[in-house]
């Protein structure tokens, strides 16, 4: 029978359920467990789609197309299991589904209540994951115990755990013990509190992972331990990472958590082999080389809005034991400051994608600055736009080229809205989302690096090259070395003559994981060592 682990967050929220369930899921899975992983939303927005980045971060896309919760992101990255659209559900979804049941007449006229209705909505897709081919189930509660938004998910999976039985379930929670710098000492209150206001609701915590600043003490691990009514082993301390998110499975293999959870749900294990993680961790700690990159966005100020790719960035770093330094660059900032005040100095140049007109011409000025001065540059989604739009008007000379996404009435469109999106009236869910192939000319840049002329990457956006203007963009130098199978559709752009100008239409960050580094994201950051290294031979010489 498939077991179910639940992780809940409280006192406060951001503690970091995300990676916690992402680096338990990790360890299960190398001790051979089939793992798969979901996360259940407490806001009422049907999907993250529409959500601004400012408020919700970045939107992580899957294959099948789902829009979803970032912490998707930590699920892949850490593990290997298959996530679908059934991986992460909203209030939204779950009301939406009620509701239309309802006006389907699938409830023969009752009253639709939160309990049962809503609560057996939510348990029907946390069963979804369950099957013959999988050992446990991961589902992280969004929200924070105590916000009324998750109270109906919660009562769920109580409910679920009396349904399946209680040994085949598991609750673990993720709490706060703060440091106060007045009185010198931890205080375990906040996690009482917490885990008080779970027991309310009928919810006994298996385990807690205590987030602190500072090192627990056994005393207050026993004093917790007796307060919460769990045994002191299920005390688990999880402080602090100054060093890198990465350090966080081994520090919960310290804490044994990974025998404690098997130990609990009564499964068969074979041994740990967190070798590889230890080797990862000490090519970070020991690095060869050290550049710097500039990523120019939109949204530079907000670090969740690009965590997929500065997490890219850093797999890259250290496949090739690199460490690099990333340099959150505001797009709009230099509209007004100039690049050569804020780009100078770096030795490589990423320009990611976003939405709306605020920023672009920036970032139009980095791809441009990059592309004169030779240095390394990446451009991803709205990058590849903006490389496509800074070539036709500074080197072809079509004077004001622009996307129709930002000037309907430019005389040189060389980006327009994709055909089957003309007539979109609603927003949420409508782009060109999900996984998609890429064709690409043997011996280009990007065939190179990926060492293949076939692959598949996710995609999530509207407008697409105009292809009036293709013939006369590779007559001026510009390399189409990817396109859609059918050849309809520019995937990749480079130009051949640069030290490393790759721009492409998806989102290659999305598919980056710490032992795999995608391969252009390790293109681009060799490139970068490579100018580095001139640099400072340049500087020698003189």
């Amino acid at each position: 029978m498939t077991k179910h682990i639940f992780v809940t967050g409280g006192v406060v929220s951001s503690l970091g359920k995300g990676l916690t369930s992402a680096s338990m899921a990790m360890l299960l899975e190398q001790r051979g467990l089939r793992i798969r992983m979901q996360k259940l939303d407490p806001y009422i927005n049907v999907d993250p789609g529409t959500m601004s980045p400012y408020q919700h971060g970045e939107v992580y896309v899957l294959d099948d197309g789902s829009e979803t919760d970032l912490d998707l992101g930590h699920y892949e990255r850490f593990t290997t299991g298959k996530l679908t659209r059934d991986s992460n559900y909203t209030t939204g979804q779950i009301y939406l589904s009620v509701i239309e049941k309802e006006r389907q007449g699938r409830f023969l006229g009752k009253t639709v209540q939160v309990i049962p209705h809503i609560t057996n909505e939510i348990k029907s897709v946390i069963r979804k994951l369950g099957g013959d081919d999988v050992d446990v189930v991961i589902t992280e509660i969004g929200g924070t115990v105590g916000d009324i938004e998750s109270l109906p998910f919660l009562e769920a999976i109580r409910q679920f755990a009396q349904d399946i039985g209680r040994e085949n379930c598991l609750f673990m929670h993720l709490t706060l013990v703060p440091y106060l710098k007045a009185a010198d000492e931890l205080k375990t209150k906040p996690t009482q509190h917490s885990v008080g206001q779970l027991r309310e609701i009928g919810i006994q915590p298996d385990i807690l992972v205590c987030r602190s600043e500072r090192s627990i003490s056994r005393e207050d691990r026993e004093k917790i331990a007796l307060f919460c009514n769990v045994p002191l082993n299920a005390v688990i301390e999880e402080k602090d990472k100054d060093f890198s998110i990465y350090e966080v499975p081994l520090s919960l293999v310290d804490n044994e958590l990974d025998e404690l959870v098997i130990k609990k749900l009564g499964l068969s294990a074979t041994t740990l082999d967190i070798q590889p993680w230890h080797d990862l961790l000490h090519r970070l700690r020991n690095p060869r080389h050290e550049v710097s990159i500039a990523v120019v966005g939109k949204y530079a100020e907000h670090r969740d809005a690009y965590k997929s790719i500065y997490e890219a960035i850093d797999h890259a770093g250290m496949h090739g034991h690199t460490q690099v330094r990333v340099g959150r660059i505001q797009s709009s900032d230099i509209e007004r400051e100039g690049a050569e005040r804020l780009l100078g100095g770096y030795d490589g140049i990423l320009v990611p994608g976003g939405f709306g007109e605020r920023g672009i011409e920036g970032k139009i000025q980095a791809v441009r600055y990059a592309r004169e001065r030779g240095i390394p540059f990446f451009g991803i989604c709205l990058g590849m736009q903006c490389a496509v739009i800074d070539y036709g008007r500074y080197v072809m000379e079509l004077e004001n080229a622009h996307s129709t996404e930002f000037d309907k009435d430019t005389p040189f469109p060389v980006i327009c809205l994709m055909d089957e999106q003309r007539n979109v009236v609603e927003m949420g869910g409508t782009m060109r989302l999900g996984t998609q192939p890429t064709a690409m000319q043997e011996g280009s840049r990007a065939a190179n690096a990926y060492q293949s002329t076939s692959i598949d990457e996710r995609h999530r956006h509207r407008y697409e090259f105009n292809n009036d203007y293709r013939q006369r963009f590779e007559e001026a130098g510009m390399q189409f070395s990817g396109t859609s199978p059918d050849g309809k559709l520019v995937e990749i752009v480079e130009l051949p003559n640069h030290p490393w100008f790759v721009a492409v239409q998806f989102h290659p960050e999305f598919k980056s994981k710490p032992l795999t580094a995608h391969p252009l994201f390790t293109g681009f950051v060799e490139a970068t060592v490579v100018r580095q290294k001139n640099r400072v031979a340049n500087t020698k010489g003189t």
